[in-house]
């Protein structure tokens, strides 16, 4: 029996999320959501005293994006060299500016859980918001898309009709 290594995301996967987070509209919510899950996963496992490479690990996985899930499997290896988690997310520029800052402050003020928690809630609200905002936008699109649909279906149904007609004169 072969045991397949899911440590590493798979290739279609990870394409289809760096296209996720490469696409102009959807990559404010892709990254707006993984970094909700990400600080939210993080700081209930440094809350509930869970090493910090074993958080790192267990919230590659929970951020649900491929892409930021390899970032954080980099990031681990090099916390095990010695550097600080947020100055390996500050050079990473996928990760907005805002975490690596407050997960500073955090790790200088030994609050790592209560920051992330507040970062958490910040990211959270912002999804609720960019996909209600989305959704406002889908809608007209959706009724455009509709109406050609139902012109279409008409056309193709009047069409015949004339020729017929046409055909008889």
């Amino acid at each position: 029996m072969v045991l397949e290594n899911t440590s590493k995301p798979k290739k279609g996967r990870y394409q289809f999320h760096v296209f996720l987070v490469k696409t102009p509209i959807v990559k404010d919510v892709v990254t707006k959501n993984a970094m909700a899950h990400f600080a939210r996963t993080f700081s209930a496992l440094t809350e509930a005293g869970v090493a910090v490479l074993e958080a790192i690990d267990v919230t590659s996985r929970a951020v649900g994006n491929a892409v930021y899930e390899k970032a954080l499997l980099d990031a681990e290896m090099q916390v095990k060299n010695g550097k600080t988690l947020s100055t390996i997310i500050a050079a990473n520029p996928i990760f907005p500016a805002i975490v690596s800052q407050m997960l500073a402050v955090g790790e200088e003020t030994g609050q790592t859980a209560k920051v992330l928690v507040k970062v958490a809630d910040f990211y959270e609200e912002e999804v609720d918001a960019a996909i209600s905002g989305l959704s406002s936008i889908i809608e007209p699109l959706m009724i455009v898309v509709m109406g050609g649909m139902v012109g279409l279906i008409a056309a193709s149904v009047m069409v015949p009709i004339a020729s017929l007609s046409q055909s008889i004169h």
